[in-house]
This record gives C-alpha cells, structure tokens and sequence, in this order.
C-alpha cells in the first residue's frame, strides 16, 4: 500500500543526477578549504533521506492512528445502536433516563472521535500555501485582465 506513496516520492525528490553522487568523482579542489560540489550533492541527498525518513514515519504514525480512531469510531457506532434499542425497549422511566445519559455520552465520543480523524486528515496549514497561491495567481490574472482590457481600447 505505501510502494506507490515511495514510488512517486522518490521519483518528485532525487532527479538522475541525485544519484551520480554515489559512483567515485575526483575532488574538484586540493584544497581541504574548499567544499567540492559532490560533497554538496551527497549533504543534499543524506538531508533529503533523512526528510523522507521522517515523513515516512509520521505518515506511518498518522495510518496507524486513523485505524485506530476507525475503530474506535465503529464500536461506539455498534454500542450507540444498541442503547438506543435499550431505551426503546425498555419500560421503567429510570432506566430510560439512565440509559439517554449513557446515549448522550456516547454521542458526544463518536463526535470527538470524528472531529479527530477529521481534524487530523484537515489543516489550515495545508491551506495556507493554496491560499497565497490563489491570491498571488488570482491576483496576477486581475492585473493581466486589466492590463489587456486597457491595452485593447
């Protein structure tokens, strides 16, 4: 399930030439002052796999809390329909309301349980960046607009 993730990671982050850095270069310089670019090349690859590593296992991290939440989500599905057939079924008053405070708990989990798993697929940092682009490309196609418009009269 993650091989496709990897697959198109890997193929967006090292270019070709990410990886000329793993077959022998002579040094460009002699001098120990001077940093060669294939050493540069090799920090940009170990940094680079050192990022994938980490958003890998948070990625890993987040599927396993998602399966989680899921089903936690499901018992308590099971669980609410169970007391809402309790209560329906059930003749004594007292009994009544101390099973819809039970239903009430148990709605009020299921929302927090749903509010995580949505909260955690969702954030506004994520939109942040589709803002300003939207903005900055939204605004730029105004002032072209503009920029036409005034041109063609």
């Amino acid at each position: 399930m993650l091989q496709p993730f990897l697959a198109a990671y890997l193929s967006t982050v090292h270019r070709p030439s990410d990886l000329t850095l793993m077959s022998p270069q002579p040094p460009a310089s002699s001098s120990s002052d001077d940093v060669s670019s294939s050493d540069i090349e090799g920090m940009d690859f170990e940094q680079t796999l050192q990022e994938f590593e980490r958003s890998l296992l948070l990625l890993k991290a987040r599927y396993a809390q998602v399966q989680s939440d899921q089903q936690i989500q499901q018992d308590l599905k099971q669980e609410l329909t169970q007391v809402q057939r309790h209560v329906l079924q059930s003749r004594s008053k007292k009994r009544q309301v101390e099973l819809k405070r039970e239903l009430k708990q148990l709605k009020a989990r299921l929302e927090e349980t749903e509010l995580a798993l949505e909260s955690q697929l969702f954030s506004w940092g994520g939109l942040r960046e589709v803002f300003w682009q939207a903005v900055r490309f939204g605004g730029l196609g105004v002032v072209i607009g503009w920029l036409l418009k005034s041109w063609a009269e």
